[in-house]
């Protein structure tokens, strides 16, 4: 006869709340909780009972209040994203639109396969006040509500209707974020009756636990494909992705390359693998690459694809390659690694990389052309980031900023025309320094992202800084974490580049023919009077100590006083809308072009567009 196991009374927010604070996980020999804490806005469907229980557990959990639900799923993204997917943050917004906001930033996380848990307020179980205040109703599908939306976008989906239910979705929750393959956010719909509502949990439910993240070996037969098929390449490339620091994979990955003599191009989510005086870092490839990987991308013939989603970015919508180059995918997740019928190594990058080496070594012929292309490359950003007599620049602030960080701060960069000017021109000082955020080129990242990853370096490197690279259009967007990193003593450095408007799209629209429209405040027709946001006045506003500066010069004088500062600190400068862009090292990027025009100067955009496709290749 078995003793009765123990029991506790505790309502579903309680367990959920108890349950999280009782999870660790390993990392360098120590024991963390694998959950920071969160980010909250209480709402009438989140604050009564969820807010009960985080308040009884704010020791172990500290509760973030944000500004913007959308930008606490940013800020929950970066922190992730700082902590290699070891650690996450919860968000909890209230039913309907405070829940509503947390869309874009889900869809975020989904895309960069980053983890993030969402609790989130739901309407009544028992639908006896229905249909309650911020209720959707769906007359034929009264078991259908906003929550539902969230399916397209998480990892893991669940409405909790029973307080029994977390004894089994939160552990599964939790192995959708640990698990390298399926990573991603999950998403928990809390009934506002049933978070109220109480259990006898077991008491071993709440018992602490340690995590690890799984290794998958490669499978012996893949990976001896796979090193038949390098010894038979002349010109070997490796692109580097995310998911190298993701396996922290970089000593590995640097081991492989310099023992084969393989040339080694980062994605942009791979940037930093490798530091910039790497003589096998042959830079950034794709669309906002550098002339110098794309140049062997299109000569290699064996291409090791590691920890990489191929994103259009990357591989130039598919025309950064030769025909006829082979690739083999080594990737956690299968999806990915069989990519453009990829020869696949399924597996953990660090341990496929130790499983591929042999005692094979590329002709040194072709490591010398690649290192001669970087070289060209790198005289090149030296003269695009300096500054002189012509109009300001992102590249030029880059630059500035580059040469006055710290090895170990971190630069965050998202959406418009800076993912590409950081991407090209950053030279990277320290492993894993660098997020700039372009699988889902999210505009309003930035800065709530730069706020999520200031808590995750403040734990482990206070003495770091972050440093944000914001245009305009997206400080416009989403700009009240400055105040967040005011309240909660998280610095930022914020760089707020103004080019009066959506300056890289009115590129784009230009270069594909089109006349600039509705993207320049000063080309936007239902525009009254164009003026300029006083932003150093507005940053002020929100606590922070901002300045305004007029030249690079100056900025660099800025800088150096935001780098001394206690508190966030943004510097503004205006940046020319049409010239300094970096003009060399892109690849072709497949747009949507009108096929029929009466613009001769559309018809001549969409021709030249068409003119690289022969070049994509089919898959095949």
């Amino acid at each position: 006869m078995t003793d009765t196991p123990r029991t506790v009374t505790l309502t579903t927010a309680q367990a959920i709340i108890r349950w999280l604070a009782a999870q660790y996980i390993e990392i360098d020999g120590k024991e963390v909780r694998i959950c920071g804490g969160g980010f909250g806005i209480f709402g009438h469907g989140n604050v009564t009972c969820l807010g009960e229980a985080l308040y009884t557990m704010q020791d172990e959990l500290p509760l973030y209040r944000g500004q913007n639900e959308q930008g606490m799923g940013f800020a929950a993204a970066a922190y992730a994203k700082y902590n290699l997917r070891r650690r996450f943050m919860f968000t909890t917004a209230s039913a309907g639109p405070g829940t509503a906001n947390l869309l874009t930033a889900a869809a975020l996380a989904h895309a960069n396969r980053l983890p993030m848990l969402m609790l989130c307020g739901d309407a009544f179980l028992t639908r006896l006040p229905d249909p309650v205040l911020q209720q959707l109703e769906h007359f034929g599908n009264p078991s259908l509500g906003l929550n539902d939306a969230f399916k397209a976008v998480s990892r893991y989906w669940d409405r909790i209707t029973h307080p029994a239910q977390v004894i089994q979705s939160l552990p599964a929750a939790l192995n959708t974020m640990l698990d390298p393959a399926d990573c991603g956010p999950a998403f928990i719909g809390l009934p506002q009756d049933v978070q109220g509502w109480t259990y006898d949990y077991p008491e071993a439910l709440f018992e602490k636990r340690v995590h690890r993240i799984r290794r998958q070996a490669p499978d012996a037969g893949e990976v001896a494909d796979a090193i038949a098929l390098l010894k038979t390449a002349k010109r070997p490339m490796i692109i580097a992705g995310g998911g190298v620091q993701y396996s922290g994979a970089v000593a590995e990955l640097t081991a492989f390359a310099e023992a084969a003599q393989v040339p080694v191009v980062e994605t942009i989510a791979g940037r930093a693998n490798m530091l910039d005086t790497h003589p096998l870092n042959i830079g950034p490839i794709g669309v906002t690459g550098s002339d110098s990987a794309n140049t062997i991308a299109e000569e290699a013939d064996v291409i090791l694809a590691v920890g990489t989603r191929l994103q259009d970015f990357t591989t130039g919508s598919w025309t950064a390659f030769s025909h006829d180059a082979k690739f083999i995918g080594v990737n956690v997740a299968r999806h990915d690694a069989a990519k453009h019928l990829s020869m696949t190594v399924v597996g953990d990058a660090k341990l496929a990389l130790q499983a591929l080496a042999s005692d094979y070594r590329a002709p040194e012929s072709w490591v010398t052309r690649a290192q001669a292309e970087r070289a060209k490359w790198v005289d090149y950003v030296a003269e695009n980031v300096a500054p002189g007599n012509r109009p300001n620049s992102y590249a030029q602030a880059i630059g500035v900023a580059n040469a006055l960080v710290e090895k170990r701060d971190r630069v965050v960069a998202a959406a418009g025309g800076l993912p590409a000017e950081v991407t090209a021109n950053w030279r990277t000082l320290d492993i894993g320094t660098v997020d700039v955020e372009f699988g889902f080129s999210c505009m309003g990242y930035e800065i709530a992202g730069g706020w999520g990853a200031r808590i995750a370096q403040a734990e482990v490197e206070p003495d770091a800084d972050t440093v944000v690279f914001t245009g305009d259009g997206s400080y416009l967007l989403m700009n009240s974490d400055i105040y967040s990193s005011v309240l909660t003593g998280k610095k930022m450095i914020v760089c707020v580049l103004d080019n009066g408007g959506f300056a890289v799209i009115n590129k784009l629209q230009n270069n594909t023919g089109n006349e600039s429209f509705n993207n320049l405040i000063v080309d936007t027709p239902t525009v009254d009077k164009p003026f300029s946001i006083d932003f150093e006045a507005h940053a002020a506003a929100m606590g922070a100590a901002a300045e305004t500066v007029s030249n690079p010069a100056e900025f660099a004088e800025a800088f150096k006083r935001a780098k001394a500062s206690d508190k966030t600190y943004v510097i503004c400068m205006k940046v020319d809308p049409y010239e300094g862009w970096t003009t060399e090292g892109h690849a072709w990027w497949e747009v949507g072009t009108p096929h029929v025009t009466t613009s001769d100067r559309v018809r001549a955009g969409h021709l030249e567009q068409e003119s690289t496709r022969p070049r994509q290749r089919k898959g095949v």
